[in-house]
């Protein structure tokens, strides 16, 4: 099973859940600290931290408010460090931000890096089986994806969902337009209803009524929010896998014992 977990957050918390989810033996760690600027040294500097520890890993490359100079620099300093791997993101406009900079959008990055690096990098990028919370619609939103894949990504990984079909139908839809590429579903624990709520309500990530109504139900009972949460998506994720899901990429929100709890329960069931 190959598991992509995902890690963000302050340094010293970082590396003790980086040890923590080592023991699944990642393909790799994807790394952020947000969008453009300073907040690109810092994952820099985690992702260099995280290769030398002997982990694969995979800095998130957002291209809103940059330039072309910065984003050739920040290829090479990757490169010079021996980064294979680039999750490729146009990511949020700031709120107030006037000049969005030189990329526009995904495709136009990850086209750029191509045309600077050529096949040094494996090129990750977003995918929504639900859709871009911004398309005008699915069909505008699967045209940029596919924008995207035939700029020269590799493979992709989806926001969380928590409807399977809507995975196979994204799926699907991408193999009628050609698209022959790894689409990795993204996975989200769930031990925070306030706080899923709300990060699903601005990123467009469906929360089935049927779980909303039973997360409700638990009001501050945490740990059977906890319980019935790794319930739900430990069956997702062996649903998807079962159905040819090509691997898993957790989002672990930097801790690591949800992620290793839904691992363990799947040793077995697939």
């Amino acid at each position: 099973m190959a598991v992509r977990p995902y890690a963000y957050g302050r340094a010293d918390k970082l590396r003790t859940v980086r040890e923590e989810l080592g023991q699944m033996k990642p393909e790799f760690f994807s790394v952020t600290f947000g969008a453009g600027g300073s907040t690109q040294q810092g994952t820099f500097d985690t992702v260099v931290e995280i290769q030398a520890a002997g982990y694969g890993a995979a800095p998130h490359l957002s291209c809103v408010g940059s330039t072309r100079e910065r984003v050739r620099s920040l290829l090479q300093d990757y490169i010079d460090k021996g980064v294979k791997r680039i999750v490729a993101l146009r990511g949020d406009i700031p709120s107030g931000m006037r000049d969005s900079g030189d990329f526009r959008h995904a495709n136009e990055l990850v086209s750029f890096i191509r045309a600077e690096t050529g096949d040094h990098f494996i090129i990750d990028v977003a995918a929504y089986p639900e859709f871009h919370p911004q398309a005008k619609n699915a069909q505008a939103d699967l045209a940029n994806f596919k924008r995207k894949v035939e700029a020269g990504a590799n493979s992709a990984i989806t926001q969380y969902f928590y409807s399977p079909d809507a995975y196979y139908r994204f799926v699907d839809d991408c193999e009628r337009m050609g698209l022959d590429l790894p689409i990795v579903p993204g996975i989200m624990p769930i031990t925070n209803y306030s706080q899923l709520a709300r990060f699903s309500d601005m990123c467009g990530a469906e929360i089935p009524r049927w779980i909303r109504k039973r997360l409700e139900g638990y009001g501050d009972d945490h740990a059977a929010i906890r319980a019935f949460g790794e319930e739900v998506v430990t069956e997702l994720c062996a649903d998807l896998l079962r159905q040819g899901a090509p691997g898993l990429h957790f989002y672990t929100m930097n801790q690591s014992a949800p992620t290793l709890a839904l691992w363990r329960n799947l040793q077995g069931l697939v």
